[in-house]
């Protein structure tokens, strides 16, 4: 797909985010992992969880897909990053992503080494975050 969200630079798609202008058809999986890197590289790992969490509720509730919401996920998904990025070499995204390609294939399976319940699925787990039961976060 030519049109990624490679194709802004970290500035503008952070911007765009943060304004609620991003195309979503370029907020892919990892547009939200890149989000992620980004933010906790500028503000640290808690700030980013505040922001990323306010941002993303208010980017999916302006495109009218605020039920889609998962608050666990969001939260768990900027702790997996950190929690690569504490062993990473990587000063770009890209290098990032490709140093650590599990968090781009194979997302679902890190979680679920965390989470002993269908996190993804679950009503509680949209509206507020959950701790893991079985692996904590960094």
């Amino acid at each position: 797909m030519m049109n990624t969200h490679y194709s802004l630079t970290d500035l503008d798609f952070e911007e765009q985010f943060k304004r609620g202008i991003l195309n979503p058809e370029i907020f892919d999986h990892e547009a939200h992992l890149r989000l992620a890197w980004l933010q906790i590289n500028k503000y640290g790992v808690k700030k980013a969880e505040e922001h990323i969490h306010d941002q993303l509720l208010e980017y999916v509730s302006h495109l009218g897909a605020g039920h889609k919401y998962n608050k666990t996920l969001t939260i768990a998904s900027v702790k997996a990053v950190y929690h690569f990025m504490l062993k990473s070499k990587s000063d770009t995204f890209r290098n990032f992503i490709l140093e650590f390609p599990r968090l781009k294939h194979n997302f679902k399976n890190l979680l679920n080494a965390h989470y002993g319940f269908d996190i993804f699925n679950s009503d509680s787990a949209k509206k507020e975050f959950l701790e893991p039961d079985l692996l904590p976060f960094d």
